[in-house]
């Protein structure tokens, strides 16, 4: 990797990480923020989280053509002014239209971030680098998002709105900062690729999509996402945190310590587990975050079954988000680098697009189910439920690993000191020969 790479990466990092940290000041006390600070009822605060979901499954189909047509660093720019828009008037609007209307655009613009700033993480990263640099970016925005709602919390007032105001103001301003921080990112050229991938604008756009649905490795890798976040993220929320306060008799204050647990464990497990698994296949790790999380669920479960009344149900459930956090550390270098390695050059944008696309159905899906099966008051099915899929994610990441190539499985096997080549898959083939990212 350049310097010209290297100093580039550092600054998309930091940008990151302090819309992180804004985001930490406003995401945590937004139902409370809308349903009682502003008055507007906790259906309208239901409606507010939808609405971030509505919004990214609108403008995800068509973010990833806009990616590799005009690249990801004025995308990114768009998104950041976007969020910074839609975070102020949240803060600004007290009726439920302009609510809504504006968690429409935050959502819109946050969901266009996410496969624009892993575009540019790709274009300035190599093969041999890119799991170190996705991890760096969950590392960094773990660590922004947990600093920022603890200072939220402090700064946090119930009694008045104009106390949220300035939390949203601030949240504005971190996304503006990003915004500015990736339009200073200055890049010789977009990666250089060679290989049979299509380069024609037909490809890039409307056909783009019926490559990728061509492309049997990453419609695994889709399914695979959509049950990971399912199992995992779609429930904190949602099920897990009802089972927590309605089963195990865990206090409000104390699932505030669970979410704690998890952010800890991301932070302080990061790179540790990184350089455990950076030299392993990356589909065998996710298979052992399946059997990480099948622990996470059968020990939760567990905190209505074991003697020893809260005590042991509040621990029960702190273990669990801390393993659920470990497996989260797993997935980080792993994930999102196989989708780019999978990606040809000029649909890098597309793939980022659909993959972020299927985590959002997945945390619009997965909080249904388990609100659902909470209400009905189904948690042993729930539990068991959770269980099976985390179990099929081991399963379905085995079967994705006989798809890859070794390179795609593992970057890393490359002889010490020689240049990584980036492996790539045409579409619709099982593995493509290797090339070699530049910029």
């Amino acid at each position: 990797m350049t310097t010209a790479m290297g100093a580039a990466l550092r600054r998309i990092q930091l940008g990151n990480a302090l819309s992180a940290f804004g985001n930490g000041f406003t995401v945590p006390f937004l139902f409370v923020y809308v349903a009682q600070v502003r008055d507007l009822g906790a259906d309208t605060a239901g409606l507010v989280l939808a609405m971030f979901a509505v919004a990214a499954l609108v403008v995800l189909p068509f973010t990833g053509r806009v990616i590799d047509r005009r690249g990801p660093l004025s995308v990114a720019v768009v998104g950041a002014v976007a969020s910074a828009v839609g975070s102020l008037g949240l803060g600004l609007a007290a009726s439920e239209p302009l609510v809504l209307a504006a968690a429409g655009v935050l959502g819109a613009g946050m969901a266009v971030i996410q496969p624009a700033l892993a575009t540019l993480i790709v274009w300035c990263s190599t093969p041999a680098t890119r799991s170190r640099a996705f991890a760096t970016q969950f590392f960094l925005s773990n660590l922004g998002l947990g600093v920022g709602g603890l200072l939220g919390g402090l700064l946090v007032d119930t009694s008045s709105p104009a106390g949220f105001v300035r939390l949203f103001a601030i949240d504005a301003v971190m996304f503006l900062v990003l915004g500015a921080t990736v339009a200073t990112v200055r890049l010789a050229k977009g990666p250089a690729l060679d290989g049979a991938v299509p380069t024609d604008a037909s490809a890039a756009g409307a056909g783009g999509w019926r490559a990728l649905l061509g492309h049997r490795a990453m419609v695994q890798l889709c399914v695979l996402g959509f049950v990971l976040f399912f199992a995992c993220y779609g429930q904190f929320e949602s099920g897990l945190s009802a089972f927590a306060v309605d089963v195990a008799r865990v206090s409000p204050a104390m699932l505030g310590l669970a979410l704690a647990a998890n952010t800890a464990a991301i932070v302080l497990a990061q790179f540790v587990v990184l350089k455990l698994v950076e030299r392993r296949r990356r589909s065998r790790v996710i298979a052992v975050v399946g059997l990480v999380w099948t622990v996470a669920w059968a020990v939760a479960g567990s905190a209505a079954l074991v003697p020893g009344g809260q005590a042991m149900g509040t621990a029960a459930i702190v273990s669990a988000y801390a393993l659920f956090g470990l497996g989260e550390a797993m997935l980080s270098p792993t994930v999102a680098p196989l989708v780019a390695d999978l990606a040809p050059s000029s649909l890098l944008g597309q793939y980022n697009a659909a993959f972020s696309l299927v985590k959002q159905l997945a945390l619009a899906v997965g909080p249904a189910v388990g609100g659902l099966m909470a209400g009905a008051g189904a948690y042993g099915a729930y539990i068991a439920m959770l269980i099976v899929c985390s179990l099929g994610v081991s399963v379905l990441s085995l079967r994705l690993g006989r798809r890859l190539s070794a390179r795609q499985d593992n970057p890393l096997r490359g002889a010490a000191g020689a240049p990584v080549p980036a492996p790539r898959s045409a579409p619709g083939s099982e593995s493509s020969a290797p090339v070699t990212t530049a910029v």
